[in-house]
Protein backbone atom coordinates (compact mmCIF):
# COMPACT_ATOMS: atom_id res chain seq x y z
CA UNK A 1 0.00 0.00 0.00
CA UNK A 2 1.48 3.35 -1.06
CA UNK A 3 0.90 6.18 1.42
CA UNK A 4 1.49 9.91 1.11
CA UNK A 5 0.23 12.65 3.44
CA UNK A 6 -2.77 10.74 4.76
CA UNK A 7 -3.69 9.41 1.31
CA UNK A 8 -3.33 5.64 1.04
CA UNK A 9 -3.41 3.98 -2.38
CA UNK A 10 -4.16 0.26 -2.06
CA UNK A 11 -2.01 -1.07 -4.88
CA UNK A 12 -2.35 -4.81 -4.18
CA UNK A 13 -2.37 -6.72 -7.50
CA UNK A 14 -5.82 -8.25 -6.85
CA UNK A 15 -7.27 -4.81 -6.14
CA UNK A 16 -5.76 -3.32 -9.28
CA UNK A 17 -6.84 -6.30 -11.41
CA UNK A 18 -10.48 -6.08 -10.33
CA UNK A 19 -10.52 -2.30 -10.74
CA UNK A 20 -9.28 -2.70 -14.32
CA UNK A 21 -12.12 -5.12 -15.08
CA UNK A 22 -14.63 -2.64 -13.60
CA UNK A 23 -13.36 0.19 -15.80
CA UNK A 24 -14.32 -1.75 -18.96
CA UNK A 25 -17.53 -0.21 -20.34
CA UNK A 26 -18.60 -3.66 -21.59
CA UNK A 27 -18.76 -5.10 -18.05
CA UNK A 28 -22.35 -6.12 -17.29
CA UNK A 29 -24.33 -4.76 -14.34
CA UNK A 30 -24.04 -8.14 -12.64
CA UNK A 31 -20.29 -8.32 -13.25
CA UNK A 32 -19.73 -4.73 -12.09
CA UNK A 33 -21.68 -5.35 -8.87
CA UNK A 34 -19.81 -8.58 -8.13
CA UNK A 35 -16.41 -7.00 -8.78
CA UNK A 36 -17.27 -4.03 -6.56
CA UNK A 37 -18.23 -6.40 -3.76
CA UNK A 38 -14.97 -8.36 -4.09
CA UNK A 39 -12.88 -5.20 -4.35
CA UNK A 40 -14.48 -3.76 -1.22
CA UNK A 41 -13.69 -6.96 0.69
CA UNK A 42 -10.04 -6.76 -0.34
CA UNK A 43 -9.77 -3.06 0.55
CA UNK A 44 -11.26 -3.72 3.98
CA UNK A 45 -8.11 -5.62 4.99
CA UNK A 46 -5.96 -2.50 4.56
CA UNK A 47 -8.50 -0.01 5.88
CA UNK A 48 -8.95 -1.97 9.14
CA UNK A 49 -5.25 -2.73 9.64
CA UNK A 50 -5.05 -0.52 12.77
CA UNK A 51 -8.41 -1.45 14.33
CA UNK A 52 -8.04 -1.90 18.12
CA UNK A 53 -8.03 -5.45 19.48
CA UNK A 54 -8.60 -7.01 22.89
CA UNK A 55 -7.85 -10.38 24.44
CA UNK A 56 -10.46 -13.07 25.04
CA UNK A 57 -10.29 -16.60 26.42
CA UNK A 58 -10.85 -19.33 23.82
CA UNK A 59 -11.23 -23.08 24.32
CA UNK A 60 -9.43 -24.84 21.47
CA UNK A 61 -9.86 -28.61 20.96
CA UNK A 62 -6.64 -29.06 22.95
CA UNK A 63 -6.54 -26.38 25.67
CA UNK A 64 -7.67 -22.97 26.85
CA UNK A 65 -5.75 -19.99 25.54
CA UNK A 66 -5.93 -16.23 25.34
CA UNK A 67 -6.14 -14.69 21.88
CA UNK A 68 -7.09 -11.41 20.20
CA UNK A 69 -10.31 -10.26 18.53
CA UNK A 70 -11.68 -6.96 17.25
CA UNK A 71 -14.86 -5.40 18.57
CA UNK A 72 -16.84 -5.16 15.35
CA UNK A 73 -19.64 -3.30 17.13
CA UNK A 74 -17.32 -0.33 17.67
CA UNK A 75 -16.92 0.01 13.89
CA UNK A 76 -19.51 1.92 11.90
CA UNK A 77 -19.59 1.70 8.12
CA UNK A 78 -21.32 4.81 6.79
CA UNK A 79 -22.60 4.52 3.24
CA UNK A 80 -23.16 7.64 1.13
CA UNK A 81 -26.31 6.73 -0.81
CA UNK A 82 -26.82 5.32 -3.22
CA UNK A 83 -23.54 4.15 -4.74
CA UNK A 84 -21.87 3.54 -1.37
CA UNK A 85 -24.09 0.48 -0.94
CA UNK A 86 -21.86 -1.67 -3.15
CA UNK A 87 -18.77 -1.03 -1.02
CA UNK A 88 -20.79 -1.41 2.17
CA UNK A 89 -21.98 -4.91 1.21
CA UNK A 90 -18.43 -6.11 0.58
CA UNK A 91 -17.13 -4.70 3.84
CA UNK A 92 -19.95 -6.29 5.83
CA UNK A 93 -18.92 -9.67 4.41
CA UNK A 94 -15.59 -9.21 6.19
CA UNK A 95 -16.81 -7.44 9.35
CA UNK A 96 -20.41 -8.63 9.79
CA UNK A 97 -20.61 -7.27 13.34
CA UNK A 98 -20.12 -3.66 12.24
CA UNK A 99 -22.88 -1.14 12.72
CA UNK A 100 -24.17 0.71 9.66
CA UNK A 101 -25.13 4.31 9.03
CA UNK A 102 -26.55 5.94 5.89
CA UNK A 103 -26.25 9.47 4.52
CA UNK A 104 -28.42 10.40 1.57
CA UNK A 105 -26.79 13.08 -0.57
CA UNK A 106 -27.43 14.14 -4.14
CA UNK A 107 -25.38 16.45 -6.29
CA UNK A 108 -27.16 19.60 -7.47
CA UNK A 109 -26.60 19.47 -11.26
CA UNK A 110 -26.12 23.24 -11.51
CA UNK A 111 -23.86 23.95 -8.54
CA UNK A 112 -22.39 20.39 -8.12
CA UNK A 113 -22.84 20.93 -4.37
CA UNK A 114 -24.12 18.16 -2.09
CA UNK A 115 -27.67 18.35 -0.77
CA UNK A 116 -28.63 16.09 2.18
CA UNK A 117 -31.95 14.24 2.16
CA UNK A 118 -31.37 11.35 4.61
CA UNK A 119 -29.29 10.79 7.76
CA UNK A 120 -29.55 7.73 10.02
CA UNK A 121 -26.78 6.63 12.40
CA UNK A 122 -26.34 4.14 15.27
CA UNK A 123 -26.44 5.49 18.82
CA UNK A 124 -23.41 6.40 20.97
CA UNK A 125 -21.27 7.46 18.01
CA UNK A 126 -18.69 9.05 20.33
CA UNK A 127 -17.56 5.50 21.22
CA UNK A 128 -17.16 4.38 17.62
CA UNK A 129 -14.70 4.46 14.70
CA UNK A 130 -16.34 5.49 11.42
CA UNK A 131 -15.42 4.33 7.92
CA UNK A 132 -17.26 6.39 5.29
CA UNK A 133 -17.69 4.67 1.91
CA UNK A 134 -18.47 6.06 -1.55
CA UNK A 135 -17.09 4.73 -4.86
CA UNK A 136 -15.95 8.14 -6.12
CA UNK A 137 -14.14 11.09 -4.57
CA UNK A 138 -14.57 13.47 -7.51
CA UNK A 139 -15.34 17.11 -6.70
CA UNK A 140 -15.22 16.09 -3.05
CA UNK A 141 -18.42 17.98 -2.22
CA UNK A 142 -20.43 14.93 -1.08
CA UNK A 143 -17.58 13.47 0.96
CA UNK A 144 -16.82 16.82 2.60
CA UNK A 145 -20.50 17.36 3.49
CA UNK A 146 -20.82 13.80 4.86
CA UNK A 147 -17.72 14.06 7.05
CA UNK A 148 -18.77 17.50 8.28
CA UNK A 149 -22.13 16.08 9.36
CA UNK A 150 -20.51 13.08 11.05
CA UNK A 151 -18.08 15.23 13.01
CA UNK A 152 -21.10 16.75 14.77
CA UNK A 153 -21.49 13.35 16.48
CA UNK A 154 -17.90 13.43 17.86
CA UNK A 155 -16.83 9.89 16.83
CA UNK A 156 -13.47 8.46 17.95
CA UNK A 157 -12.14 8.52 14.37
CA UNK A 158 -13.20 8.88 10.74
CA UNK A 159 -11.71 7.33 7.59
CA UNK A 160 -12.89 7.80 4.01
CA UNK A 161 -12.80 4.91 1.51
CA UNK A 162 -13.36 5.14 -2.25
CA UNK A 163 -12.53 3.15 -5.36
CA UNK A 164 -11.32 6.13 -7.35
CA UNK A 165 -10.31 9.69 -6.77
CA UNK A 166 -8.40 12.43 -8.60
CA UNK A 167 -6.03 15.24 -7.60
CA UNK A 168 -8.90 17.75 -7.36
CA UNK A 169 -10.93 15.50 -5.04
CA UNK A 170 -7.97 14.72 -2.82
CA UNK A 171 -7.04 18.42 -2.56
CA UNK A 172 -10.61 19.46 -1.69
CA UNK A 173 -10.98 16.75 0.96
CA UNK A 174 -7.60 17.43 2.54
CA UNK A 175 -8.29 21.16 2.67
CA UNK A 176 -11.67 20.64 4.38
CA UNK A 177 -10.75 17.65 6.57
CA UNK A 178 -6.96 17.24 6.84
CA UNK A 179 -7.46 14.88 9.81
CA UNK A 180 -9.42 12.29 7.78
CA UNK A 181 -7.29 9.69 5.97
CA UNK A 182 -8.32 8.73 2.43
CA UNK A 183 -8.09 5.13 1.23
CA UNK A 184 -8.45 4.53 -2.51
CA UNK A 185 -7.56 1.99 -5.20
CA UNK A 186 -6.40 4.67 -7.67
CA UNK A 187 -5.82 8.39 -8.14
CA UNK A 188 -6.92 9.09 -11.71
CA UNK A 189 -5.80 11.93 -13.98
CA UNK A 190 -8.41 14.67 -13.58
CA UNK A 191 -12.04 15.81 -13.44
CA UNK A 192 -13.93 16.79 -16.58
CA UNK A 193 -16.24 19.81 -16.86
CA UNK A 194 -19.19 17.77 -15.54
CA UNK A 195 -17.41 16.63 -12.38
CA UNK A 196 -16.64 13.09 -13.61
CA UNK A 197 -13.27 11.43 -13.03
CA UNK A 198 -11.09 10.72 -16.09
CA UNK A 199 -10.35 8.04 -17.20
CA UNK A 200 -12.60 6.78 -14.38
CA UNK A 201 -15.28 4.13 -14.82
CA UNK A 202 -18.43 6.19 -15.40
CA UNK A 203 -21.22 6.65 -12.90
CA UNK A 204 -20.78 3.89 -10.31
CA UNK A 205 -24.41 4.02 -9.15
CA UNK A 206 -25.79 3.71 -12.69
CA UNK A 207 -23.42 0.85 -13.51
CA UNK A 208 -24.18 -0.97 -10.28
CA UNK A 209 -27.96 -0.72 -10.48
CA UNK A 210 -28.45 -0.72 -14.27
CA UNK A 211 -29.91 2.79 -14.39
CA UNK A 212 -29.13 5.83 -16.54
Amino acid sequence: MASNNNVHVIDHPLVQHKLSLMRNKEASTNSFRRLLNELAMLMTYEVTRDVPMHEVEVHTPLETTRTKVIDGKKLVFVSILRAGTGILDGMLNVVPGARVGHIGLYRDPKTLMAVEYYFKMPQNMEERDIIVVDPMLATGNSAIAAVERLKELSPKSIKFVCLLTCPEGVAAMQKAHPDVPIYTAAIDRQLNDHGYILPGLGDAGDRMFGTK
